[in-house]
């Protein structure tokens, strides 16, 4: 009798997806974007990496590899903090994206995502919900990240173009973040995801232009930066808020933003809706 409940039940809240308009859709977001805002002020512990990250990092590549990266872009370590800042807010759309995958299986283990998946709401919506509070988190991270820069000297040209490449980045996080929602659906537990995180974050991050010019690379690494995401969003990124060349670099991010939306999203939708 309780299997046969259970199986309506899931019948119901599966169809029922289709019937939601998209009001009902948007209300649902609001209400779970409300809901993990809460756990956050339930777990402030949450943000530390948020918090910590921006400023280690910063501190880290400005004092210890300023100097003779600096030199060798030829400003010295004030050439190379207004060359380093804009790549690690590209930095911080990739890392910080990685806490939802997290996050999702953790709520997966802990019986969350079961007690919503029994509810006629949009499945959808509890992945949409899942994305705006970790771009709520990114913006965060990316305020205290200018807050540091501009103490260790880094000079804001362009308010527009900050702007404009704080919005590329959560574009392109975004993005990143379905592909993160896949992974905290599909693998068993959430050190299964940081670990399978990590493989793929640490060749796209330093195989990149992110914290040093690519041209002394080797020629096969410079093939791969070349196409490496990151090296385009970091690169549109400097256009924009120190000066340079935007277009190319800025287009190309846009592009991957949207393909790897266009796959990862309906697929992390459909897996999450099939989960057993």
């Amino acid at each position: 009798m309780s299997a046969t409940t259970a199986t309506a039940t899931t019948a119901t809240a599966s169809t029922s997806d289709v019937r939601i308009p998209l009001r009902g859709h948007l209300r649902h977001t609001g209400a779970l974007i409300r809901r993990n805002l809460l756990w956050i002020r339930q777990d402030p512990e949450s943000m530390f990496d948020a918090l910590l990250m921006p400023v280690v990092f910063t501190l880290l590549f400005v004092y210890v590899f300023g100097g003779s990266i600096g030199q060798a872009l030829g400003g010295g370590q004030d050439g190379y903090v207004q060359y380093v800042i804009p790549g690690m807010i590209a930095m911080m759309s990739m890392t910080l994206s990685q806490g939802v995958g997290t996050g999702f299986s953790q709520d997966f283990n802990s019986g969350v995502m079961d007690r919503f998946r029994s509810l006629p709401i949009g499945r959808g919506s509890v992945l949409f919900a899942k994305i705006s509070v970790e771009l709520v988190r990114m913006l965060f991270a990316t305020a205290v990240l200018m807050i540091v820069a501009v103490l260790v000297g880094f000079h804001i040209n362009h308010w527009a173009g900050l702007f404009a490449a704080v919005g590329l980045s959560a574009v392109f996080a975004s993005s990143i973040m379905w592909v993160f929602l896949t992974l905290g659906v599909i693998l068993k537990n959430a050190q299964s995801v940081q670990a399978m995180g990590f493989l793929v974050l640490f060749p796209l991050q330093f195989g990149s232009s992110i914290f040093a010019p690519t041209k002394s690379m080797p020629g096969w690494l410079q093939a791969f930066t070349d196409y490496n995401p990151l090296s385009t969003l970091a690169d549109a990124a400097r256009g924009l808020m120190v000066g340079g060349p935007v277009a190319h670099d800025l287009w190309i991010t846009l592009g991957w933003s949207v393909g790897i939306t266009a796959i990862a999203a309906p697929y992390a939708i459909y897996k999450f809706r099939t989960k057993s």
